[in-house]
């Protein structure tokens, strides 16, 4: 049905909220780059009109911190185009800082947390190799 794979990959050791927290922004991200997976409004029966969703289903995985680094080094490789959220976000407050402490790190010490991506079906695959369904 879809071309393309939507995934959100998390650190399988994130507390609860982190885990929501991560995905929520990730998705976010995706849909920023893809603004065309956005569907029509909602309306129900009474005519209340609610925000349009995602056209595409989101798989959602879990991974070790050492798949996770595998994973973002794939994604680098293939060039897929990726949300990433890394561990001292959590310490901000807000998008500047977060930016800011973002750039403090490069891939190879990044404690990455989460990842989002959005590509061809195949090529999602390959680079989420190693994670699992999360639970």
């Amino acid at each position: 049905m879809f071309d393309t794979k939507i995934a959100i990959i998390l650190r399988e050791d994130l507390a609860g909220w982190q885990k929501l927290n991560v995905t929520a922004f990730l998705t976010s991200g995706i849909i920023a780059g893809a603004p065309e997976i956005i569907g029509e409004a909602y309306r129900d029966r009474a005519g209340n009109v609610y925000n349009p969703l995602s056209v595409q289903p989101i798989v959602v995985l879990a991974a070790d911190s050492e798949t996770m680094a595998k994973i973002h080094r794939r994604a680098l490789e293939r060039g897929a185009p990726a949300s990433l959220y890394i561990e001292e976000m959590f310490s901000t407050g807000h998008d500047a800082a977060n930016r800011a402490v973002f750039a403090e790190y490069a891939p190879e010490d990044a404690k990455v947390v989460g990842i989002g991506l959005r590509a061809e079906k195949k090529i999602v695959d390959k680079i989420t190799k190693g994670a699992a369904m999360h639970p």
